[in-house]
C-alpha cells in the first residue's frame, strides 16, 4: 500500500464509521416477523412520497420488469436535513449495497439509513466497471433537456420528485442529488460517466432501515431501463422500457430492535472560528 492509500484510510476511521452487521445482518434476514404498514406501486414516469417511521424498514422492489428509481430522503421534522450523496460517497462508497448507510447534510451528519438487504449485491463490477445502485450521476431534469436538445418533458425524475413532494409542503429547492436504486453506472478510461442497462429482474429488491423518521420520494425514471436514449433525432421513446416499481414499509418486531437507539449528531460547537468582538481590549 503507498503513502496517499494510508492517509486515505485513515482519514476515514473511527467508531462512528462502524457497522454492527450482526444487527443489520438479522434485519435483513427476518422476514418472517413483518407487519406490513404501507405498501404501493409507483407508476411509470411518476413519483411518490411517503413517510418511513424510525426503526422500519423499506423494501424498493421490481414488479413487472428493470426500472432504475431517483431516491430522496428528508428527515420528517426538519427538511433541512436531507439525504446527502457526495458524503455518502466518500464515507461509504460510489455505489452502495448491503451496510451501507446513507448520511445526511450539515450541520446534521449523521446516517439517515442502513442499507439491509439487497438482491443484487453479488452483481459486483462488471466489465466495464459498471456497479449498481449509483450516488456519481443525479436526477435527469427538465433545464438539462431544454438546454441539450431543446425537448420540453414534464416527466423527468427531477419533475416527478417535485410533485410528489408538494403535498408536504416542500418544493422544488427542496429536491436534492439522488441516489439511483438499481442503476448500473460508471466512470470510463476518460473519467466520463456512463450508464448501462439495469440488470434488475423482476422480484429484486433494495431494502433500508430507517434510522430516523424519514419522508422519502421515489421517481421512477423516463428513462426506464436505461437500454435506450431517451432524446436524439434518431431515437424513439423509451416507454416501452418503463416499469413500475413497488415501496413497501414494514414494521419490525420489538424484539429484533433490541437496544438500538436513532443515531447523534456530532457535538461540533466550535462556531467555525467566529468568536464575540471584544471592544477595547
Amino acid at each position: 500500500m503507498n503513502q496517499n492509500a494510508r492517509l486515505t484510510e485513515a482519514a476515514y476511521q473511527g467508531s462512528a464509521l462502524d457497522v454492527d452487521k450482526d444487527f443489520y445482518g438479522r434485519i435483513g434476514k427476518d422476514t418472517d416477523n413483518r407487519k406490513i404498514v404501507d405498501e404501493f406501486t409507483v407508476p411509470i414516469r411518476s413519483g411518490q412520497a411517503w413517510d418511513i417511521p424510525a426503526g422500519h424498514v423499506c423494501r424498493i422492489s421490481t414488479v413487472e420488469g428493470p426500472q432504475v428509481g431517483d431516491l430522496n430522503l428528508w428527515n420528517r421534522h426538519d427538511p433541512r436535513e436531507r439525504f446527502w450523496a457526495a458524503r455518502t460517497r466518500q464515507l461509504q462508497a460510489a455505489h452502495v449495497s448491503t451496510f451501507d448507510r446513507l448520511w445526511s447534510t450539515l450541520p446534521f451528519l449523521r446516517p439517515m439509513a442502513t442499507i439491509v438487504s439487497d438482491t443484487l449485491a453479488d452483481y459486483g463490477t462488471d466489465a466495464e466497471g459498471g456497479r449498481l445502485h449509483d450516488t456519481l450521476g443525479t436526477r435527469c431534469d427538465p433545464y438539462v433537456s431544454q438546454m441539450l436538445s431543446g425537448v420540453d418533458f414534464d416527466y423527468h425524475c427531477h419533475s416527478n420528485l417535485v410533485r410528489a413532494v408538494l403535498p408536504y409542503g416542500l418544493t422544488e429547492f427542496d429536491v436534492h442529488d439522488v441516489l439511483n436504486v438499481f442503476q448500473c453506472t460508471g466512470l470510463n478510461d476518460n473519467d466520463e460517466y456512463f450508464m448501462k442497462t439495469c440488470p434488475a429482474t423482476p422480484g429484486d429488491h433494495f431494502e433500508f432501515f430507517a434510522e430516523q423518521d424519514l419522508l422519502a420520494a421515489l421517481s421512477t425514471c423516463p428513462g426506464g431501463d436505461l437500454s435506450a436514449p431517451m432524446f436524439g433525432e434518431d431515437n424513439e421513446d423509451p416507454v416501452d422500457n418503463c416499469h413500475p416499481l413497488k415501496v413497501t414499509v414494514y414494521r419490525l418486531a420489538e424484539s429484533l430492535l433490541g437496544e438500538w437507539t436513532e443515531p447523534q449528531s456530532p457535538r461540533y460547537r466550535g462556531q467555525h472560528g467566529l468568536k464575540p468582538q471584544v471592544w477595547g481590549s
